[in-house]
């Protein structure tokens, strides 16, 4: 017998309640605190569980929620109740699991109990959970994970969501597009994903090196080795040629000047004459807004982001704003300085102003410059004021830089400061999110220089691999399109394969493996569970209806427990901070699913509702993955 029409079973309370009531389960849904059963399938197990335990316990019912958690090892059971965490005394957790295991009355939701040491487990009934679940996943279709209640304000007076402002990528014009800024992109983009997903309001900004003395010496260059015709063949190119050029030669400057002041010289002196004198004299003129030192600056940065945009296209990835050290006001940095002053947190050092940190309580952050002895403003200071305008034009929630850890002894003098100009409510909101380095990062030409050398780089050593399969590669419609996809994927994936804080060697052979904990591996699983569909011929509202009771294979409820535990693993994501988080999930669901293929067959099969009710799961297998490679920011491949 079929489901009947299954176009809202489990969207409403109301509509919930009827379906779990024709399965045998009792309504109302027990309703708890930080709960959701209509965002999360789990919850609907936990609130039952809970107050069925809390009529047998004497305890405080929320606190027999919170001792329920759900369990990476399906071999344990799919909840487990840790009854130390009841906090019952002169009793033994052992004994109390044991009665529980025989006193707990039986449920059509729950297999029956095991009690394990201090623990209870208690498994989803295979009979209900097919049933439960997968009507739960097509009627959220690409919002099943998500939980866009998190994001409310719990004060809506101004707005009704919470605001994060991301600050990633971030590179800087005319140099390298370094591993650093590939990993910042990467991650600040999932972020971004991730707290989208979770209801709040999210501005993502690319804040680019686009002022300060590097400027000023990519000028210089530009006056001794720039071509019109070449920057408009390639922009981003040339510039980065020019730069590696003038810099070259400045080195050697530089090295005098670093021995000298080793040797406890005044370098004044030094610093007065040849490049250094160009390279500062021209940043003074960009600082005093001369007109001239600005339309070239302007010029610069104007075709360096048009490049960019393009770049981070094929990585799904649009920036709600392209700032930069340039669009800090004047009047701002002044500002910001004014309070440093009579707050009496600067002190003049060799012309020079500084902030000492020993003389506030944390002598760990050591000395930090704020305005050079040429007078001209620091990335500190441009960063300091910058805080403000984010403030008061965003007015953030939370404001979050993705930068790597050996910026984390700067981050913490900036939220430090921040603290001392008599903000610690403004310094609370900064997050300054980490990650480690890339070894040996480098393409077939050389060290790798621009974020698009390390698309193509990735996305033509794909289009190899492909092409070593002549039967399926002549079945894919745009092999060139696909293997830039999948090379992104590899890429995407061996980044945030592990914790963020990790360094992680760069390896193009093994990223693009179709077998593994790859990115190909995931974009190979996703293209076979959708041409299972095209073979299967049947419509999405035939899946919907599909009679899911006829799904009684160990394969399939297996997975099912693990489809079921997307949702607490997202939101499990959104504390870690971790791309590996659901990388981790993905892979181990993919893997588990993979090994069914022979067992749950959809094509072939006499029984066409039997079919049917295989390829529904299917499909919401399917769809379990697509929400994740998405979150993560990449883009499904379905051939």
């Amino acid at each position: 017998m079929s489901n009947q029409d299954t176009s809202n079973q489990t969207t409403s309370i109301s509509a919930l309640q009827n379906k779990l009531q024709a399965l045998g389960v009792d309504p109302p849904v027990p309703s708890f605190k930080g709960t959701d059963a209509l965002t999360n399938p789990i919850d609907i197990y936990r609130c039952y569980l809970a107050d069925a335990l809390t009529k047998l316990l004497n305890c405080d019912r929320q606190l027999v929620y919170e001792a329920i958690q759900w369990t990476n090892q399906t071999s344990h059971g799919d909840l487990l109740l840790v009854v130390p965490r009841l906090r019952m005394k002169g009793v033994k957790p052992a004994e109390i699991t044991k009665d529980l295991s025989d006193k707990l009355p039986s449920s059509a939701l729950f297999a029956a109990p095991v009690a394990a040491g201090i623990q209870l487990q208690l498994r989803y009934s295979p009979t209900t959970l097919p049933q439960i679940l997968l009507p739960y996943i097509f009627e959220r279709g690409p919002s099943y994970g998500a939980n866009p209640g998190l994001g409310l304000k719990d004060d809506q007076v101004d707005r009704p969501r919470k605001r994060i402002v991301i600050d990633f990528s971030s590179p800087n014009i005319a140099k390298e597009f370094h591993a650093g800024h590939l990993r910042s992109t990467i991650i600040g983009a999932y972020l971004s994903n991730l707290y989208q997903s979770m209801g709040w309001d999210v501005v993502k900004l690319n804040y680019l090196g686009d002022w300060g003395k590097q400027f000023g010496l990519l000028a210089v260059g530009w006056r001794r080795f720039g071509s019109e015709e070449l920057l408009q063949q390639n922009p981003l190119g040339h510039l980065l040629d020019v730069y590696i050029k003038i810099n070259t030669i400045f080195s050697q400057e530089e090295k005098a000047v670093k021995e000298a002041r080793e040797m406890g010289e005044d370098t004044a002196q030094l610093e007065s004459q040849g490049l250094y004198a160009e390279r500062n004299d021209f940043f003074s003129r960009m600082e005093e807004r001369e007109p001239e030192a600005l339309a070239l600056w302007k010029r610069f940065r104007d075709v360096s982001i048009e490049r960019y945009i393009s770049a981070y296209a094929r990585l799904n990835i649009k920036f709600d704003e392209y700032w930069g050290e340039s669009q800090v006001q004047p009047e701002s940095i002044q500002k910001a300085e004014a309070i440093l002053i009579e707050k009496g947190i600067l002190k003049e050092d060799k012309n020079a102003l500084i902030v000492n940190f020993k003389d506030h309580g944390a002598p760990k952050l050591d000395v930090a410059v704020v305005r050079n002895r040429q007078g001209t403003s620091t990335y500190l200071l441009r960063d300091i004021a910058g805080v403000f305008e984010r403030e008061e034009k965003y007015q953030p929630d939370q404001l979050t830089y993705v930068v790597s850890s050996e910026q984390d002894m700067y981050f913490q003098r900036l939220f430090k400061i921040v603290e001392l100009m008599g903000r610690p409510d403004l310094s609370r909101k900064l997050q300054h999110v980490n990650f480690g380095k890339v070894l040996g990062m480098s393409s077939r030409q050389g060290t790798v220089r621009l974020l698009s050398d390390i698309l193509d780089d990735s996305g033509n050593a794909m289009h190899e691999v492909m092409k070593r399969n002549e039967t399926k590669y002549a079945q894919v419609e745009d092999p060139k399109g696909v293997s830039d996809t999948l090379g992104i994927s590899a890429v995407m994936v061996q980044d945030m394969s592990g914790k963020r804080i990790n360094n992680y060697p760069f390896d193009m052979n093994r990223m693009m493996s179709f077998e593994g904990d790859t990115g190909p591996y995931l974009q190979y699983t996703h293209a076979r569970l959708c041409s299972i569909m095209r073979k299967a011929g049947f419509t999405t509202a035939q899946l919907r209806n599909a009679d899911f009771s006829l799904l009684k294979e160990q394969h399939v409820i297996d997975n099912l427990r693990l489809m079921a535990q997307y949702p607490d693993v997202t939101q499990t994501a959104m504390k870690t901070l971790e791309p590996t988080t659901i990388l981790t999930y993905l892979f181990k669901f993919t893997h588990q699913l993979s090994s069914g293929y022979d067992v749950v067959k959809v094509v072939g099969i006499e029984d066409r509702a039997v079919s049917m009710a295989r390829a529904a799961y299917y499909e919401c297998a399917r769809q379990v993955l697509h929400n994740g490679l998405r979150l993560l920011g990449i883009t499904p491949v379905e051939r």
